[in-house]
Formats: structure tokens, sequence, C-alpha cells
């Protein structure tokens, strides 16, 4: 595998947001390898989650089913909910500190080796704190 489908949480397009990786209201996709990246495009985020309802796992389900259409294999945010131990079956979680996704990119690009390995572990992946 040279390269991921990695998803960034934004509500700007800029900027990674304080809220939960489920709550942002786009994802911006690229293609990443070691080399660096490339934009493939932004989705809306359509999911919607019950007020009553904390970690919902019905949100969850959504989110993997958007993100899965993308084919999508990494979820990067500063922030992820409760669903984290969910989503990571599916997906590669990664947490930033960084504040751009222009940042966020850069970091991911350089640990590409790292994030690869953590995600050919399948389902017995753990998600990372970059």
């Amino acid at each position: 595998m040279d390269s991921l489908k990695v998803a960034f949480a934004t509500n700007d397009g800029e900027s990674f947001m304080s809220d939960h990786f489920g709550d942002a209201d786009y994802y911006h996709i690229y293609e990443i390898n070691a080399e660096g990246a490339t934009l493939i495009k932004k989705i809306e985020n359509t999911t919607e989650e019950e007020d009553d309802i904390h970690a919902d796992p019905e949100k969850a389900k959504s989110i993997s089913t958007l993100l899965q259409q993308e084919e999508v294999s990494v979820a990067v945010s500063k922030v992820f909910g409760p669903n984290i131990q969910r989503i990571k079956k599916k997906f590669q979680c990664i947490l930033l500190k960084e504040k751009t996704l222009q940042e966020g990119v850069v970091k991911i690009s350089e640990n590409f080796p790292l994030i690869r390995a953590e995600w050919e572990k399948g389902e017995a992946r753990d998600f990372l704190m970059l």
C-alpha cells in the first residue's frame, strides 16, 4: 500500500475544530504517502445525532458509512468522542495537536510509515497521538 486516504475533520476548511470528529461540518479527503499529499475532495457531514444520546452508535455507523464510501482508511482530528472505540475498528484514528489542516497534512505525511504499520494491524489497531 503506497498511499492512504485520510479524512480531516473541519468546520471551516482551514483548521481543526475543538469538537469531536463526528461533529465536524466537513471532511477534507486527502491521498497521502511519505512524499506528500493531494486533496481529493471535500465532503459534507450529513449524519445526525439524537440530542439526548451521547456516543450514539447509530451516528458512529453513519460516519463510518459516509467515509467508507470515499474509501477512507484514516480519520484525523484534534478530538474524538467515546465512539472512537467503534470507529477505530474500521479506521486508523489519529489525534493531532496541530491547529491547521495544512500542518496536519504535513504531520501525517511525515509519519506515514508508522501510520501504515498501525493500519495494517486490522481491527487490533489502536489510535495514534501525533
